[in-house]
């Protein structure tokens, strides 16, 4: 199978898993399900994603795809941490209350397993933060921006940036923002971590 062709197949499996996870969950969604509801076959599935876990740590990593660049390629280019930051936050705020980030957030919450809640921590959180304390870190060493240590700086920055609108998404209290609130919000927040960490 050519390549093109096999990423297109794979992003109609995965939007059919995500559809599927909105309107079963993620414990009523079977492997076979998601194969039927794409018109694929059920061992495509499993030689593609080795099972149903594995499947949905790619769509985390798929979703948070443009995010890991943005700050990897920062990271590499040696620019300006705020700028970065800066650069960042609108795509990261975006990625974390967008549908597909929600689906998976609430299918998690109703998962009682703990599987699906550790694979977005593992392929989302748990790769992105380290990226961002990374960012900060080099900060720090330049005297760009002053704080107890470059952890400590990172989780004040998300804190400053999500704070509850993800639990606001997932428990439906908050329908998506539009373009210009996400943008409203990473100004502001980058704003206060300025004010909190400039040096």
């Amino acid at each position: 199978m050519r390549e093109d062709t096999k990423t297109r197949r794979q992003a109609e499996i995965e939007m059919a898993a995500y559809e599927l996870l909105k309107e079963r969950g993620y414990r009523s969604t079977s492997m076979l399900d998601i194969a039927k509801a794409a018109n694929a076959s059920n061992e495509t599935l499993y030689r593609w994603y080795g099972d149903k876990n594995g499947l949905f740590k790619t769509m985390v990593e798929s979703n948070a795809r443009a995010t890991k660049a943005a700050l990897d390629a920062a990271i590499r280019d040696e620019v300006d941490p705020l700028e970065t930051l800066a650069h960042v936050a609108p795509i990261l705020l975006s990625m974390l209350l967008g549908d597909k980030a929600i689906s998976l957030n609430r299918a998690a919450a109703a998962d009682e397993s703990g599987e699906l809640g550790a694979t977005i921590a593992a392929a989302g959180r748990d790769s992105i933060f380290p990226l961002i304390e990374k960012l900060v870190g080099r900060g720090l060493e330049t005297a760009a921006l002053a704080a107890p240590s470059a952890g400590v700086a990172a989780e004040w920055f998300l804190s400053l940036l999500i704070g509850d609108l993800q639990i606001r998404r997932v428990n439906r209290t908050l329908p998506e923002p539009p373009d210009e609130d996400i943008r409203a919000r990473a100004t502001a927040a980058m704003r206060a971590f300025r004010k909190l960490c400039g040096a």
